[in-house]
């Protein structure tokens, strides 16, 4: 049986939750479907051992002007202002205060290259300056942010993010994934489990096949991955090539968490942070006991993330500790456990972190942003023009898409 509905929002992410809040009281018959078991996309929550961990965003960036940070205040969510370890070592561990300062003086200095002068390549590796010491640390930390390799990355792009980002990045104890999932309105109708396998035009319709059946909207709000768009586990008619060829402009970065977990006696410290080897592209990241929480949060970037995607978790956490004993010493082995991974490239339904734009399309943005038709509009983190790669720019891209929605079927 056919269901006839006002709009169908594909995905429960945060850009679909956006969506979702913009049209809940509009009297326009709505409908989200999520292909997961849960809400929330790319920002998930797991709850183990009385811990709220976050595999997948954890940080409310940009928070003086992050949606997400009324919806805590709608849901009495407490957030937490503490300012962020990163940039520091702990103990200087193996990175003295002149090396720190250096490291940190050369990544400022190639991100002002890219926003004043990019290269005529637009490719960010180009941007580098020969045998400048701390070209691999740039790549570790770039790597962290975009997911990407410098080869693979624009420029523009990145400097377009890098220019509106504010310093302020605030936390929720209870989880950023648990947030963004508690602030879906009760009165929007949800089926979760339940992908799309394909879209079709019909007349003044567009049909969703589902395997529980298929739905006929009068507008259709698609918030799914770049990768998904540009992959084939999602049929799409051939009038949205254009939108298809966008989004293989604008992949899905790599990046992945592990998290320790912390036993018996260990030099590990609240709220502290270290570089398991500023001087390798391929290090990865530390955040020591957030929350004072007896775990280590271990951040995979880019090249370090793919080769966790091939070699899988047990080889990445026994990299993790690796790193950590040779900074901390021997006896601190003991006293990590494996704990939590994600494994968001191998996920058919999401296939990476956040998207990133290839060099020379930065422009293709604002092209996955355009609607189809006044039928189909687009949402996600990848059609914001800076706020890309997180929970905010999905969320106001959803409104955005409602938005459009909402005044495409206002119209005769």
């Amino acid at each position: 049986m056919t269901q006839e509905i006002d709009v169908l929002i594909i995905g429960g992410g945060a850009a679909g939750i956006g969506a979702a809040r913009r049209l809940a009281n509009t009297g326009l018959v709505t409908r989200v479907l999520e292909a997961s078991a849960r809400l929330g996309g790319r920002a998930c929550t797991h709850e183990i051992a009385g811990l709220a961990l976050d595999l997948g965003c954890g940080w409310l960036h940009s928070a003086d002007r992050n949606g997400w940070v009324e919806v805590a205040r709608e849901r009495r969510i407490d957030i937490d202002r503490s300012k962020a370890a990163w940039g520091a070592q702990f103990r200087n561990l193996d990175f003295s205060p002149a090396e720190q300062s250096e490291a940190w003086s050369a990544f400022d200095s190639w991100t002002k290259r890219l926003s004043k002068s990019p290269p005529p390549s637009d490719s960010a590796a180009d941007a580098l300056e020969p045998h400048q010491k701390w070209n691999d640390h740039i790549r570790a930390i770039a790597g962290y942010i975009s997911g990407a390799t410098l080869e693979r990355l624009s420029a523009v792009d990145y400097a377009a993010y890098d220019e509106a980002s504010s310093e302020d990045n605030w936390r929720a104890r209870t989880g950023y994934g648990a947030l963004i999932a508690q602030g879906y309105p009760a009165n929007v109708a949800l089926s979760l489990a339940t992908p799309v396998e394909s879209l079709a035009i019909d007349t003044g319709f567009v049909k969703a096949i589902t395997r529980a059946g298929d739905i006929r909207a009068r507008a259709v709000i698609l918030t799914v991955s770049t990768a998904v768009l540009a992959g084939d586990t999602l049929r799409l008619p051939t009038a949205l090539d254009p939108w298809r060829d966008a989004a293989r402009r604008l992949p899905l970065g790599l990046n992945e968490k592990l998290f320790l977990e912390i036993h018996g006696d260990a030099p590990f410290e609240d709220e502290t942070h270290v570089t398991g080897n500023p001087r390798d592209p391929m290090t990865a990241s530390y955040y020591i006991r957030p929350f004072g929480w007896p775990v280590i949060e271990c951040y995979f970037g880019a090249a370090r993330a793919q080769r966790l995607c091939e070699d899988g978790l047990e080889a990445g956490f026994a990299f993790a500790i690796d790193q950590l004993v040779r900074l901390f010493g021997s006896d601190v082995r003991p006293t990590l456990r494996p704990l939590l991974g994600s494994n968001w490239a191998r996920m058919p339904r999401i296939g990476g972190a956040y998207s990133y734009a290839l060099p020379g399309h930065a422009n293709a943005r604002k092209a996955l942003a355009q609607p189809f038709d006044g039928r189909v509009f687009f949402a996600g983190e990848a059609t914001s023009d800076v706020d890309f790669s997180t929970a905010h720019g999905a969320l106001d891209s959803g409104v955005r898409a409602a938005t459009e929605a909402i005044a495409a079927l206002s119209r005769p």
